[in-house]
């Protein structure tokens, strides 16, 4: 009989040469955080929301040239806060990093965004910002802090009512470990339209009625006349492994991983949610697409599960 199950590492992006850091801003509702990536990273990408804030995705489409990027950053700000993404893509150029066009070295340097200006004080992440998160990431931390900080420091979920009757949204991050040594994480920052579910369908997180009670956005849209006010939204995250994969199995392994999404949030890929997820291949493990697609969505489920629970309740409640 094959080796079955697997080893949850939560919190943790447990794959060698990869680095992860994190900037704060409480006073603002809004931060960044970078996914530091060793050189020779292949990359893919697939968005499934109607409203993405994104930067370089179409250079991990499979028909062009570009392998993949060098680092990969999240952050709040929506299109504003891409910014960020040029300080992380000025300081690795400083560092001579990146993809070699002759005696130059151009870093790529791929970001997605949610919307969490109306959270806050609507400053967006600086270039600063993206710096600052990027030296924490090259001392190699693994780490990721979980809940309210880095860029799921202003993320909300359950819109549909205003977001004065929102809940809180987060980060979260898992590593999944195979028997055979296969590694699987996820990263993701949750800013979510609709309500998030546990595995058994539980609501966890929504829209609050006055009582503060979360409930079922899809049940919530289906009682018209009901007002819905759902706002800018977000789903974005990334997915690593060590497994030795193609760019076009990873664009097929992001899909799979929006699966993970889905299982988590309800409803998820709305015209108001930008979702997008990256993938990456770090590593020399051999693994089929299949095997890491389907270990990535029950990661991306978990992770994002995670971001919620551990990042307290209403929007207003001061942030620990």
């Amino acid at each position: 009989m094959p080796a079955t199950g697997y080893d949850e590492m939560p919190g943790m992006v447990a794959i060698p040469g990869v680095g992860i850091g994190t900037v704060t801003h409480r006073e603002l509702g809004t931060g960044v955080t970078v996914i530091l990536l060793p050189e020779g990273a292949v990359g893919g990408v697939d968005i499934g929301g109607g409203a993405p804030a994104t930067r370089e995705t179409p250079l991990l489409d499979p028909k062009n040239v570009v392998a993949g990027p060098d680092a990969i950053v999240l952050c709040g700000g929506s299109a504003l806060g891409l910014q960020a993404a040029d300080g992380v893509a000025l300081a690795l150029w400083q560092q001579n990093r990146g993809l070699a066009v002759g005696n130059i070295r151009i870093p790529i340097v791929v970001a997605a965004a949610i919307f969490d200006l109306d959270f806050g004080q609507a400053v967006p992440p600086t270039p600063n910002d993206g710096r600052a998160a990027l030296k924490a990431a090259e001392e190699m931390y693994q780490h990721l802090p979980e809940g309210s900080y880095g860029a799921g420091t202003g993320a909300t979920v359950g819109k549909s009512l205003g977001k004065d009757y929102a809940m809180k949204g987060g980060q979260g991050a898992v590593t999944l470990r195979t028997p055979d040594g296969l590694h699987v994480s996820a990263v993701v920052v949750v800013n979510a339209v609709g309500s998030i579910v546990s595995e058994t369908g539980t609501i966890v997180a929504g829209p609050r009625l006055p009582d503060g009670t979360p409930v079922d956005t899809t049940a919530l849209w289906s009682a018209a006349p009901t007002p819905l006010f759902p706002g800018g939204a977000t789903t974005i995250g990334a997915v690593i492994t060590d497994a030795r994969l193609s760019k076009a199995e990873l664009a097929r392994i992001c899909r799979m991983a929006h699966d993970g999404l889905a299982r988590a949030i309800d409803p998820a890929h709305t015209p108001w949610d930008g979702d997008t997820i990256f993938a990456t291949s770090v590593g020399s493990v051999q693994a089929s697409a299949a095997r890491v697609g389907a270990l990535a969505a029950r990661a991306f489920a978990i992770a994002a599960r995670r971001a919620v629970s551990l990042a307290g309740s209403e929007p207003s409640r001061p942030l620990a």
